[in-house]
């Protein structure tokens, strides 16, 4: 059976962009950006508050993991509370982890923390599908994933990248369905949530090369038309079709960049019945024709072979 949650976090194509273990002591903070890309933090020993502009504090304790897909200004500091309007904390590098706050104390917290980048074209796209924050209450095994995915990006091994990879593709997966029970913001994990909708989203991806229409899809949710629509857009953030038109243009891109077929084979294969219907809506979608994409993505000729 297709998996969603699998397809998007393969097509995200994940990658370690940086690290760092680090600790606090005393009363601490530390202000930061995410720059819009995704955050991430485990902490691995005591307590800290995380603020997220836009959405709130949080405390992490001990085992806890939190990831940030698309992660804007944030505040990180100790569970007691200096002066707020005091500068953030001094920090000093030690031998083996970044201190904020007293350099000689015991430590209040100790964490591990990275930025990670997604290598997909419409990583914007799929990042959209996810929780706007992934927040994994006290599971030892985030703490031992994050820590396998920091010893390889230390050690330079055969097939480091590869290695890499796959493991931040886990705990990628790790987190969505360690989450997918208690999810509010609306996206592929708040529909797949839903049984009656679960059911539908399977369908697309299972078969995006099938002519759907938003009452076959219904009816594979044993919903009706009006009451599958709103339930679906709702729970996912869009309309049905327009998410299976995202899904197939992902794909689609996913496709050209890897030379996976010339243009009439990829139509095919992403639901339309001709190579000139499929750029007419690639192209509307995208910006640039389906050829001209493959060309600029690196896939060369083969890739747009008529």
């Amino acid at each position: 059976m297709t998996d969603p949650f699998a397809e998007v976090v393969a097509l995200l194509r994940p990658s370690l962009s940086f690290s760092k273990a680090t600790s606090g002591s005393g009363v601490w903070r530390v202000d930061g950006s995410g720059e819009d890309q995704p955050v991430f933090c485990v902490v691995l020993e005591g307590a800290t508050r995380l603020e997220i502009e836009g959405d709130g504090a949080f405390e992490l304790n001990e085992s806890d993991f939190i990831l940030v897909p698309a992660a804007g200004r944030f505040s990180m500091g100790s569970l007691a509370r200096g002066d707020e309007a005091a500068a953030p904390s001094r920090i000093t590098r030690l031998a083996d982890e970044v201190r904020h706050g007293d350099p000689d104390g015991p430590a209040n917290m100790r964490a591990l923390v990275g930025r990670l980048a997604f290598a997909s074209p419409d990583a914007g796209l799929l990042v959209a599908l996810l929780p706007r924050i992934i927040h994994v209450r006290g599971q030892k095994r985030m703490a031992t994933i994050v820590q396998l995915i920091r010893s390889e990006a230390q050690e330079d091994r055969p097939a480091r990248a590869m290695v890499l990879e796959c493991l931040l593709q886990v705990m990628l997966l790790e987190a969505l369905r360690s989450t997918a029970d208690s999810v509010t913001s609306p996206g592929l994990l708040r529909g797949m949530a839903d049984a009656r909708l679960a059911v539908a989203i399977r369908r697309m991806h299972e078969s995006p090369e099938q002519d759907w229409t938003v009452e076959q899809l219904a009816n594979a949710a044993a919903l009706s038309r009006s009451v599958f629509f709103e339930r679906f857009r709702r729970a996912v953030g869009v309309a049905p079709m327009e998410y299976l038109l995202s899904w197939r243009m992902a794909l689609a891109k996913d496709l050209l960049r890897r030379r996976d077929g010339g243009i009439k084979e990829i139509a095919r294969r992403v639901g339309y019945g001709s190579a000139s219907a499929f750029s007419v809506a690639f192209t509307r979608s995208v910006g640039v024709p389906p050829s001209r994409y493959a060309l600029e993505a690196g896939g060369g000729a083969d890739a747009i072979v008529a």
